[in-house]
């Protein structure tokens, strides 16, 4: 479903935008997001970075001392940037390491001097996980210990002041630790380190899914104002990620295409085509329809792209290469998730009578079956790739979570029972596991609000034991739709990031 009543003004004027050309971006090169590498301290070793510009990955060697007391000893890749950030990075020590206290680590540091006052998440060799800061140059270094060990995912979030490490076991939620009150200057030096605690030999890190990401600023206008977006794809078994584009505003929603070639989104209104060998964009015809959102859904086999568009919106369908679009759900809104696996019907949510539920409806026209009646809102329903059920998310129960039902709305079961609100179920194409995305706890259970930390996680599909393969700034428009490669070893998604 898309933003409330109230905004779907505001939406549409933002709509109306042209399909403006996407800029070239193709995998970073240098440093990546980074500037410069440099040695900081006494080192007794001259240290370095590689950066992989296919893999994306960083491998950073170094030397030093410490990372304590009074100043620091280590390898520093970084760029200098003001305002508030969030930098991430999954984490890997290579070789068995000669010193247990080696270190890895995301920094913000006030300068590049061996006292500079910063703030570091810290994974040690030995497994410690520790938030350390000095306030002052030349002052003391302070630390607040994880009560994990072990995390190789860590983010490092600057809001102002105050400054919050996220460390992770890949695959588990974020354990977190926040100090306030540190005074660093707008402007700081920010990247990745390595500190080997032996001056007399060198360690190297493997550090991959570094993001270096300026959030929405706290006074954004929901749907008026967006900031841009990266054309992701992610090894869910994995975790390993690559960028595919980058956009300055919003690009949202990828479909993945049955032949393997393509990835379908939605930006500016338009409905746009991603040739993943040649990283060339072309636009889809929609014909007088150019208010397309981002509940869009491509037939199984491929020959229809299925689109919700309009003030209110409405459901059509058009060829997978553009076309005339025929329209399907006359009532309205309607917001299109998912087809059956023959073709024959479309299923998608409605607001009929002040309760949005799902409902399905001959993909040729003609009366609209519903499948839900619980209070609250049911959204974001998909077939199984067999047909014979249904995978959703429902708040019938005080948060957002997910169910499935049977393909004609029978026995509905509830599949996930946490914390989160959990949103947008896309079974794989085998159909044994589902990939969705998890808002905190904090986040109201009827609402999937952009500029958000999200995790994308997934499941057996009969239930069980979610698990996290991404840890993403973004929400509404990263994950709305099935992105699932056709082998299903790939999925494709959307984060974000203003420009620095």
């Amino acid at each position: 479903m898309r933003p409330p009543i109230a905004l779907r003004t505001l939406l549409a004027a933002a709509m109306l935008t042209l399909f403006a050309p996407l800029a070239n971006a193709s995998a970073p090169s240098g440093l990546g997001p980074f500037d410069t590498s440099c040695d900081v301290g006494d080192v007794g070793s001259p240290g370095k970075a590689a950066y992989d510009a296919t893999s994306q990955a960083f491998t950073v060697t170094a030397s030093g001392t410490n990372m304590w007391f009074d100043r620091d000893a280590f390898h520093f890749v970084h760029r200098r940037v003001s305002g508030d950030l969030i930098l991430q990075a999954l984490t890997e020590f290579v070789g068995q390491g000669v010193d247990a206290h080696r270190k890895v680590g995301l920094i913000i540091r006030k300068d590049l001097t061996p006292g500079s006052p910063h703030v570091n998440a810290c994974r040690h060799g030995d497994g410690l996980m520790s938030l350390q800061f000095r306030r002052l140059s030349g002052g003391p270094t302070e630390e607040l210990r994880l009560p994990i060990q072990g995390a190789d995912m860590l983010q490092l979030e600057r809001r102002g002041s105050t400054f919050r490490m996220s460390a992770a076991r890949f695959g588990d939620t974020f354990t977190e630790a926040e100090v306030n009150e540190i005074d660093l200057g707008d402007e700081v030096y920010v990247g990745l380190y390595v500190c080997s605690h032996n001056n007399a030999v060198s360690e190297t890190a493997l550090l991959r899914n570094v993001r270096l990401i300026r959030p929405a600023s706290s006074d954004y206008r929901p749907y008026r104002d967006y900031i841009g977006s990266w054309l992701e794809i992610l090894d869910p078994s994995t975790g390993h990620r690559r960028i595919l584009h980058h956009v300055h505003d919003s690009l949202q929603a990828p479909n993945w295409t049955v032949d393997g070639k393509a990835l379908i989104f939605n930006r500016n209104g338009r409905i746009g085509r991603y040739e993943l060998a040649t990283a060339t964009i072309s636009p889809i015809d929609t014909g007088a329809q150019l208010e397309n959102n981002n509940d869009h859904a491509l037939s199984f086999d491929g020959r229809w792209l299925g689109i919700s568009s309009g003030q209110p919106s409405r459901v059509y369908v058009i060829p997978i290469e553009g076309g005339v679009p025929r329209l399907v759900t006359p009532l309205a809104p309607s917001y299109l998730h998912g087809w059956s696996p023959d073709s024959k019907f479309l299923i998608y949510t409605a607001d009929r009578g002040g309760n949005y539920d799902i409902y399905r409806i001959p993909a040729g026209g003609g009366e609209e079956e519903r499948l839900t009646s619980a209070a609250g809102l049911d959204d974001g329903s998909e077939y199984s790739p067999d047909g014979t059920r249904i995978y959703f998310n429902s708040e019938r129960t005080g948060k957002m979570q997910l169910w499935s039902m049977a393909a004609d709305g029978s026995d509905q079961r509830q599949l996930t029972n946490d914390e989160f609100q959990n949103w947008f179920p896309h079974p794989s194409p085998d159909g044994k596991k589902l990939l969705f995305l998890s808002y905190r706890p904090e986040v109201p259970s009827g609402d999937h609000p952009f500029y958000k930390h999200v995790y994308l996680r997934a499941m057996p599909a009969d239930g069980g034991s979610p698990r996290v393969v991404a840890y993403v700034y973004g929400g509404q428009g990263s994950i709305n739709v099935n992105s699932w490669s056709p082998d299903g070893k790939l999925a494709a998604f959307v984060s974000n990031s203003s420009d620095f």
